[in-house]
Parts: structure tokens; sequence; C-alpha cells
């Protein structure tokens, strides 16, 4: 843990402002939620993934959509990349989702890319090489109006397009992890 120097008060309803500094740094927004953890004489705030909590099926999901598709597949919650399969970049966990793959989640839509259609691949995170990815199908995690995360099928395959069945897997996948919420 590291010390930021900034105090603050709690007021008579038990309330304490969290400054904006820190709220920007670790991605904290208005209406999300905070996960409450206590050791001894610590206060630990943290927050909270509904997703992150089901991660071991998250990577069960995965790993099925690799095995069914040979293709790469990521899981994200709203803010990082939890787990992957089919691929020797196992360092993508944990790395913050790139802000046109957040934009696109927020809108709660499946996307279908292609370079066949001459459409741009977004990146999953931040400096990710779509160069080398040709297809993408990007499935938001949606339970009763709210988006939880993504799980994301990549390709490198040159001109082909997203084949209709994988289209379903990774939806079928989505639906899987939502209801699991």
């Amino acid at each position: 843990m590291r010390a930021t120097g900034i105090v603050r008060r709690i007021d008579d309803l038990g309330r304490v402002v969290i400054p904006k500094e820190i709220r920007r740094t670790l991605r904290i927004k208005e209406g999300d939620s905070l996960e409450i953890f206590t050791d001894r004489e610590s206060l630990v705030l943290q927050k909270y993934s509904p997703i992150k909590s089901i991660e071991a099926n998250a990577q069960t999901v995965a790993d099925g959509l690799y095995e069914l598709t040979q293709k790469q597949c990521v899981v994200c919650d709203n803010d990082r990349v939890l787990c992957v399969s089919g691929s020797r970049n196992k360092d993508f966990c944990g790395r913050e989702l790139s802000s046109q793959l957040e934009s696109a989640v927020k809108r709660r839509k499946s996307i279908t890319q292609s370079r066949v259609d001459g459409v741009s691949v977004l990146p999953v995170f931040e400096g990710e090489q779509t160069e080398l990815v040709e297809n993408r199908i990007i499935v938001p995690i949606v339970n009763q109006g709210d988006c939880y995360g993504v799980v994301v099928l990549s390709d490198a395959n040159k001109n082909e397009k997203p084949q209709p069945n994988d289209v379903k897997f990774v939806q079928l996948g989505a639906k899987l992890l939502a209801n699991q919420v």
C-alpha cells in the first residue's frame, strides 16, 4: 500500500470524500460500487467488479470459446482484461481497456469488425497492436440493463470475415457470464 499524503475527515454522517486525483487515477466514476475490506487497523476500498468475483468461470468460458473456434478469446470487466485464452500473450491480463473499447461497451451493443470490410479493429487495451488482428467480435456482458464487462473473440486469419457461428458462441459466452453476475 502507498501513502498519498492526503488526509480527509469523516463527517457526522460517516462519509469521507475520495479526492478527485485518486478517483481519476483508479478510474472510479460516480455511481461505481466500492468493496470495503478491513485488516486490523486498516480500511481498504476497492472498486467492485462482479465479473472479477466469477473470474474462474470467465476463464472457463474463454477456454471453451477458444476450443470451439481456435481464436483468441478475452474476457474483461469494465476496466481491465481479466482472462485470455488461446494466446501466448497472457500478459494482456490486468491491462486497462482502451478508451475506444470502453466507449463501445457503454453502448451495450455487440460489434462485429473485419478488415475485409475496410473497418478498423478496436484495440482491447491501450497499446495493443491491432494490425495483427483481421477481425473481432465484441459482445457486452449485460444483466438487467447493467453492463458488467465484455467478451472479445479475435482472429488473425487474413481475408476472412467473422463466422456467424462464432458470433453466436460469443453471445452465448457473454450470456452465461451475465447470468452468473
